[in-house]
This record gives C-alpha cells, structure tokens and sequence, in this order.
C-alpha cells in the first residue's frame, strides 16, 4: 500500500505500449501548443493591417496612390491590401489595352480579387486541420493507451492466486494515464480551433465586404466622365 501513485512513477512502470502513447500524446500536445502560439500571433497581425488598410482606404486617398503604396510595400502588406492591389492591378492592366467596356473591366478586376481572396484564406486557415485533427483524434489514442495497460495489467495478475484492490490500482492508473494526457492534448486544440474559426470567418466576411465596397467605387468611377477620372479618388 505504500506504492508511489504519482503521474512519474506510474508512466516508469507503464508497459512499453503506454509509454509509447504517451509518447505520442506528449510530442503532439507540445505541438498543438506552438501551433496555437503561431496562430494567436498570425490573427493579431491580420486583424491589425487590415484595419490600418481600411482606415488609409477610407480616408480619402486615391486609389493609384493607395495602388502604389501596396506594390512598393508588398512585403508588409495585409490580405486586404493585396486583395486590393490585384483588384487595381487587373483594372488597370485592362484598361491599359484599351478596354472601355464597363462590364468586361469590373468582372475582370473582381475576378482578381476573388482569386487574392482565396489565396489569403487559404494561409488564414492553415493549422486550423491540424488542430481539428488533434481535438479529434487525441482522445482516441489515449483510450488505445488505456484499454491496453488494462489489458496489461490483467494479463499480470493473471498468475496470481489472491487479487486485491493494492495489486489491481497500479496497474489500472498506469493505463488510466494515457486517457488523461489525450484529454489534455485534446482540450486546449479544440479550445483554439473553435476560437481560431470563428476569427477566420470574421477577417473573411469584412474582406468579402471589402471586394463589394471596392467593386462599388470602380462601378461607380466607370459610370462618371465616361471613367475617365475612375482611379483617381473614392
């Protein structure tokens, strides 16, 4: 009765099997964890230049300027910004062949955005699998870990002739330990995916909302003097 019961002592005389999940549970949970470290940063960032973009592109600067500040400062950009920037950069490509079809222009310069769109949408999500992965699969593992020390533990006592609670619990917590470590890999990545989603969504409507807004002010721009000034304000 006088067993070491803690966590250390319990995994040193797990069966190797256990070991290896919790192995396992461990690597992916330290993982999972600078994941949602890398992500936090990435959304802050995101969320950060986009409202500065909307604020530059609100407060009545002309769009070949605002174009130009994007293409000199690509690098530092936010999606947004480059939603933008291949909006304006088909746009005036078009228009530098000599299209003058208002129709064929705002398709062309939406076309672009959308594509931008999914590009940035697509580094918006990354990670976001891996932790659903996690979430989900996590606690699995960490059942396999335990159903097999049960199995483990029984088999040992299996030569025994007189079986008591002191001889069973050893034995029973080891394989009960793989299930606690799956939960904890588990919780915190389902914690940060459902968080991570529900940010994505966001940054994804406002850009969407953007396109429209932009899509607008060419619109507009096109119906006024023949589109004659259409990039020069907003």
């Amino acid at each position: 009765m006088n067993q070491d019961m803690s966590i250390v002592s319990l995994l040193l005389h797990a069966s190797f099997v256990v070991q290896l999940v919790v192995g396992i549970l461990l690597a992916i949970s330290v993982t999972s964890w600078a994941a949602i470290v890398r992500k936090l940063s990435a959304i802050k960032r995101i969320k950060n230049l986009n409202e500065e973009f909307e604020r530059v592109f609100w407060s009545g600067t002309s769009l070949n300027e605002l174009f130009n500040a994007a293409t000199q400062n690509a690098k530092m950009s936010g999606p947004m910004e480059r939603i933008f920037a291949s909006g304006m950069r088909e746009y005036q490509k078009l228009r530098e062949r000599r299209i003058s079809d208002a129709g064929t222009l705002l398709d062309g310069a939406r076309r672009a955005m959308r594509a931008s769109f999914q590009r940035e949408m697509d580094v918006a999500e990354a990670q976001l699998a891996f932790l659903a992965s996690v979430g989900s699969i996590s606690p699995y593992v960490g059942l396999f870990g335990t159903v097999w020390g049960i199995m483990h533990a029984f088999t040992g006592l299996a030569s025994l002739q007189q079986v008591t609670l002191a001889t069973v619990a050893p034995g029973i917590a080891e394989a009960l330990v793989a299930t606690a470590i799956g939960l904890f890999a588990a919780i915190p990545a389902v914690l940060a995916y459902n968080r991570f989603s529900h940010d994505v969504d966001r940054i994804a409507i406002k850009m969407e909302t953007f396109i429209e807004e932009f899509s607008n002010i060419l619109q507009r721009s096109l119906g006024s003097a023949g589109g004659s000034n259409s990039a020069s304000g907003h």
